[in-house]
């Protein structure tokens, strides 16, 4: 199999992967880059490899925070807001134990490696840095590019909000916001090496899939493109919000709005966040479905523009990096046959 990196390594077999992998969601390997480190889950197994200040690796093991512990959350068009949720709450606690660790602040670990003890953010740390994370999304991708659609519409250049040339402008905001906002963050140097991880995160992922040798010369020659990456999954999200803005807000704005300009346009700003519900769940089943039609031209077509992006929020990683990613790999797996 070619995966090397560009897209003409991805053409055929990584699709077919791609169908065998999400037809097994959520139990399928998936993970994140963290401070100096990866996060891979498992299932129900969640492992964190982190390179220490001195050089050493430090793994921690821990459960997979899940939300969908009652049955009627992992419905299908219901489990993809809930999914967005969890997968949240254990990056974000992902990424302060790394950065806990990165910095030598706690580093007490056990003769075998694994993590022992550190302190764990606490519960209203975790709920402020969510909601923070989450304001801050809402801001860029809804109220900006909003605002910024408002103020064409009171140069003349487009029409209100009942109009379609509106919400075109607003997509076309969004879009600009989200690549800028990568490009921009990718020019940082500590945020690059995030983006390394990321690729050696991917490459580890592709090996293990393919059956491969889990080593770092294993994996070098594999992709650092992977379609299944969470980039997709957002631009997704985007792309379904742009369609159902431009079809429903004008709809629901028929209906019954409040009156006055300011109060108007507010009800329009809480209409789209509470839009963002049915907007992940779309976007989660869409993914599932291009799995399940892996080889044809629509499912090319739905995951190419997530592999482009991956090139603005994915790096080549060297080996070192390649070993962490490994770490956390063989620690979620560790019962592979």
């Amino acid at each position: 199999m070619d995966t090397r990196t560009g897209f003409t390594g991805l053409a055929v077999r990584p699709f077919r992967a791609l169908a065998r992998l999400l037809a097994l969601a959520p139990s399928s390997v998936g993970g994140q880059a963290v401070m100096e480190g990866v996060m891979i889950r498992n299932r129900d197994r969640l492992a964190i490899a982190v390179r220490k200040p001195d050089g050493a690796i430090l793994l921690e093991l821990r459960p997979w925070y899940t939300l969908a512990s009652w049955p009627w959350l992992r419905k299908p068009f219901v489990r993809g807001f809930p999914v967005l949720l969890e997968t949240l709450v254990n990056g974000v606690k992902a990424l302060n134990f790394s950065a806990e660790i990165a910095v030598e602040e706690e580093g007490k670990d056990g003769e075998d490696g694994t993590a022992k003890g550190g302190s764990e953010i606490k519960p209203w740390h975790l709920v402020v840095t969510i909601a923070a994370a989450i304001g801050l999304a809402l801001f860029l991708f809804v109220v900006l590019p909003h605002l910024l659609s408002l103020g064409l519409n009171a140069l003349g250049w487009s029409g209100n909000t009942d109009s379609l040339s509106f919400h075109v402008w607003d997509g076309f905001f969004k879009m600009a916001v989200f690549l800028g906002y990568l490009g921009a963050v990718s020019l940082v140097p500590d945020i690059r090496r995030v983006f390394q991880y990321h690729g050696a995160e991917h490459k580890a992922i592709w090996a293990f899939e393919t059956g491969g040798e889990l080593t770092p010369e294993g994996c070098r020659n594999h992709s650092r493109l992977h379609p299944r990456c969470g980039t997709a999954f957002l631009l997704f999200v985007l792309a379904i919000s742009i369609v159902l803005h431009a079809v429903l807000i004008p709809g629901l704005t028929a209906l019954w709005a409040p009156g006055g300009a300011v109060l108007r346009q507010t009800y329009i700003v809480a209409v789209k966040f509470l839009l963002m519900v049915p907007v992940s769940a779309l976007a989660y089943e869409l993914i599932r479905y291009a799995g399940r039609k892996a080889d044809t031209l629509l499912c090319r077509t739905l995951c190419w523009p997530g592999l482009a992006m991956q090139r603005l929020t994915t790096f080549e990683p060297d080996d070192s990096q390649l070993e962490v990613a490994l770490a956390a790999l063989k620690g979620a797996t560790d019962d592979r046959k």
